[in-house]
């Protein structure tokens, strides 16, 4: 049936308006899309100080763009700039702390492994009584008098040896070339906290280091780190990391791969616990291991392969030599 003119006039009042997909800002004075309007507070722009140039009087995102740079370009010569803003007083309560040197890298650098490098991460328990044991035996060794012998150490050496054992993982990623890199040597970063924040130097080819050369390493590396003589050298060219987060009273943590490398290995508190000993319940010493790694090159085989020898000699210390 045909349709007459004031019949379509009506119609169209009956129905409701669509709401625009333009927004304008608080003052009612500048409308823009809101994937432009994010745009605009991700990189600081003021949304009611940019001219637009789009139909309508519309913000674009090159107008967005184009008032970000005329922000960050320096003024001309001769052209007066205002002072910098102060700094906001702290609320009642608050106490602000710049973020600089040290810790203000170590942020940086965690944030960028966490958000580029895909994190797996794996958890053990392990019954480590004979590594007790055996640290309290090489204690009373005089061959090792002066020399400072922990469950660290311990495990410094059987993570090296799982590292040894599975060298696949001892790897970097090339995102340039889009090719693994794998390293022959181990260079083991000890992550040490220190008054400026986390550090982590690395012991270079520490595979190759008797027992009481690995003891002397980490302990030098360790005092260096706090007493803030660190070498750039020594924070460089890492491949795997070892953290003690035990010596908090931690249990376990999930922890971040240091930048660049393929395998971090956390090592939780030492505690006595009930554990199943040759059919029986006693009283053992019990930690958990955690290794997270980058699953780009490190496949979940590869990873629980490396952890489970970790721990396979923590739980039976002799095979630090069968293994050799």
């Amino acid at each position: 049936i045909a349709e007459s003119g004031t019949q379509r006039r009506l119609r169209r009042r009956d129905v409701p308006q669509r709401t625009s997909a333009l927004q304008a800002d608080g003052g009612g004075r500048r409308l823009a899309k809101p994937p432009v309007r994010k745009l605009a507070k991700d990189l600081g722009v003021d949304l009611s100080a940019v001219i637009p140039t789009g139909p309508g009087q519309v913000v674009t995102r090159e107008d967005i763009r184009g008032a970000a740079e005329a922000v960050v370009s320096p003024p001309p010569a001769g052209a007066r700039v205002a002072p910098p803003a102060a700094a906001p007083a702290p609320a009642p309560g608050e106490h602000r702390l710049p973020i600089k040197g040290v810790r203000k890298a170590t942020a940086a650098a965690m944030v960028a492994s966490a958000f580029t490098a895909p994190h797996v991460t794996e958890f053990l328990t392990v019954d480590v009584t004979r590594t007790v044991k055996l640290v309290r035996e090489l204690k009373q060794d005089p061959g090792l008098a002066g020399l400072r012998v922990n469950p660290l150490l311990l495990v410094a050496r059987a993570f090296l040896t799982a590292v040894h054992r599975h060298p696949d993982i001892n790897a970097s990623w090339d995102e340039d070339r889009q090719e693994i890199v794998r390293k022959d040597a181990i260079n083991l970063g000890i992550a040490a906290a220190t008054p400026r924040g986390l550090l982590v130097p690395n012991i270079k080819r520490a595979q190759s280091l008797s027992f009481p050369q690995l003891s002397t390493e980490m302990e030098q590396l360790v005092t260096a780190a706090r007493e803030g003589k660190t070498s750039p050298a020594a924070l460089a060219d890492g491949t795997v990391t070892l953290t003690n987060i035990g010596v908090f009273g931690v249990d376990t943590g999930t922890p971040i791969l240091n930048p660049g490398e393929s395998a971090i290995l956390a090592f939780g508190a030492i505690a006595r616990r009930p554990w199943v000993h040759k059919g029986t319940v006693k009283p053992r010493h019990v930690t958990t291991l955690a290794l997270s790694f980058d699953h780009r090159l490190v496949d979940g085989e590869l990873g629980s392969r490396v952890l489970a020898d970790t721990a396979a000699v923590l739980e039976h210390p002799k095979r630090l030599i069968t293994w050799a």
